[in-house]
């Protein structure tokens, strides 16, 4: 046990800081890590139940850490543009990934267990990560701009969207469920998480006004993420990222978010984090891959990328953005991340794909963090030429 996690802290962050040096998110080299250490190749791990449960706490506070990064004001404010882009780029990226899956395994019958699959890989498609936009557009010096708040404001709406579908899709997969009650449920746990988070909400900020930036803070966060991830789980069948995502959108206003972000970052970003993006790794069996899933996967991809290209730009079209910049959004709601693995752990562990479909996942996170970047600066110099040209 020991060894394993020895052996996994330290290759993931060394893959990880080489991933890094490569200009691609960490998390491409602790998975790539994984792949390594794992059965496929070197067999120095294997995926045991302490390792099971380690991942899925890394998996909770990584959705706790993106809740409390929510920035709720800013979110509220560019409301009915950024919920519209994010509503069409959800909607077509599911529509997309649904028929790739039933154009490559055959078209089912609604309820089957194989429409649910096609379905889930519609999900997979429906993340949006903006980690690597966001760099580039601090870069660009863009990042403050009406299309770089967009960006992030229809990103935040995207993932929780996103969530949303994951719940009632692994809610209408369970063959006993009734349909009208995971709605219900789902409703009933949102209108909960309202009310009490509102109380809760005060609760903390008397605390963070008498204590400011102690540990008790942290520490009494972690606690309710952990609350809201069993309360939404155990009673009202909701997957427990949601109930951890939720808890972060409640504390994310205080004062010292930021503070237990960082101090919660420390626990993430050194045991649970690498853990989890290493099983992912782990759990990948090259042997199952078959040229069928090679196909599948660079499908895959180019339709996740085109479909959110294609939906989020036409919803910046039709609420006021001109040309390049409905290009601009479109093209920085393309990248895929953290929540993307996410959704996918949780279908894997749900029973609705297999473990070689991670590869058209990992590749889809590699291809459109490489592309993002350089398409985005190409239209902003050629904007910029543009520019200096009618000038002239």
């Amino acid at each position: 046990m020991l060894k394993d996690l020895a052996i996994i802290i330290v290759v993931a962050k060394a893959f990880g800081l080489v991933a890094r040096k490569l200009h691609a998110p960490q998390v491409v080299g602790e998975i790539v890590a994984g792949l390594i250490i794992g059965p496929g190749l070197l067999n120095l791990v294997e995926l045991n139940d302490f390792l099971s449960i380690c991942s899925g706490i890394g998996v909770v506070l990584l959705m706790f850490s993106a809740g409390l990064g929510t920035n709720l004001k800013e979110l509220l404010k560019t409301g009915p543009k950024a919920l519209a882009i994010a509503c069409a780029g959800v909607l077509l990226p599911l529509a997309g990934g649904t028929l790739l899956y039933m154009c490559f395994y055959g078209f089912s019958q609604i309820g089957t267990p194989e429409f649910f699959t096609a379905v889930f890989i519609g999900v997979i498609m429906t993340a949006t990560s903006v980690s690597i936009t966001v760099e580039t557009l601090k870069e660009l010096g863009k990042l403050k701009s009406e299309v770089g708040t967009t960006i992030l404001s229809a990103a935040i709406i995207d993932d929780i969207i996103g969530i949303l579908v994951l719940t009632f899709v692994i809610g209408f997969k369970n063959p006993d469920s009734n349909p009208a009650r995971v709605a219900l449920g789902t409703v009933a746990f949102f209108a909960l998480a309202v009310a009490v988070g509102f109380v809760i909400y005060k609760i903390f900020k008397q605390i963070d006004k008498r204590w400011p930036h102690t540990r008790r803070i942290p520490i009494l966060a972690l606690g309710l993420c952990f609350s809201f991830s069993f309360i939404a789980e155990r009673y009202f069948g909701i997957a427990d990222i949601t109930g951890a995502y939720v808890a972060g959108i409640v504390l994310c206003r205080l004062h010292d978010s930021d503070y237990i972000e960082e101090k919660l970052d420390i626990n993430s970003y050194m045991i649970f984090g690498p853990i989890f993006f290493a099983s992912i790794g782990l759990k990948t069996q090259i042997e199952g891959i078959t040229w069928q899933i090679v196909l599948f996967s660079a499908a895959f991809v180019a339709v996740a990328m085109i479909t959110k290209v294609a939906g989020c730009g036409a919803a910046s079209r039709l609420c006021g953005f001109k040309g390049f910049d409905a290009l601009k959004i479109g093209i920085g709601m393309m990248t895929r991340g953290e929540v993307a693995l996410i959704v996918a752990q949780r279908g894997l562990s749900e029973g609705l794909i297999g473990s070689a479909y991670f590869t058209s996942v990992i590749l889809l996170i590699i291809v459109s963090s490489i592309a993002t970047p350089i398409i985005l600066k190409l239209i902003y110099a050629r904007e910029e030429k543009q520019k200096k040209a009618i000038v002239q």
